[in-house]
């Protein structure tokens, strides 16, 4: 063997090592053929024809659902009649304000009011009627509360 030749080997040697490291470093090396997707290719290995790769997924298809019967169309929601009260003395009169109260049961006239009352529950059509309500009813109550705290600072 020639010097070219033993240096030659050794290059081819030194080389090899670095394909073996290299590959066991960087783990499996890739996968080939994802590009061409696996419906191409039939039980044997061999590329399928697009009607054979399209008869491969007939089993994954599904009938589509029948349409449901159509309902009779839903009757609107009927008018809360409370909610066509705008007036203060309707809304008064739906508070039940005696003048009488204390603080504890006026609290709890505004929660229950608001219960029924409150525009997010409204329907879309009458919010702004119970935006007035709840306008109303709060300064109502607020009148009231703070006829309390002048007749108590008075000693009334």
């Amino acid at each position: 063997m020639t010097v070219f030749e033993s240096v030659l080997e050794r290059l081819r040697a030194e080389a090899r090592e670095a394909e073996e490291e290299a590959a066991a470093d960087e783990g499996p090396g890739p996968v080939r053929g994802l590009t061409s997707g696996f419906a191409g290719l039939g039980a044997t290995g061999a590329f399928m024809s697009g009607s054979q790769a399209a008869a491969a997924y007939l089993d994954l298809y599904e009938e589509p659902a029948p349409p449901e019967p159509e309902s009779p169309p839903e009757e609107p929601a009927p008018v809360p009649e409370h909610l066509l009260r705008i007036t203060p003395e309707a809304v008064a009169e739906d508070l039940a304000l005696t003048g009488r109260e204390g603080i504890d049961d006026l609290a709890a006239r505004r929660r229950s009011f608001a219960r029924e009352n409150h525009p997010d529950r409204a329907p879309a059509e009458l919010r702004a009627n119970a935006t007035l309500r709840m306008k109303i009813a709060n300064m109502l109550i607020d009148e009231t509360i703070r006829r309390i705290n002048v007749e108590k600072s008075l000693g009334l």
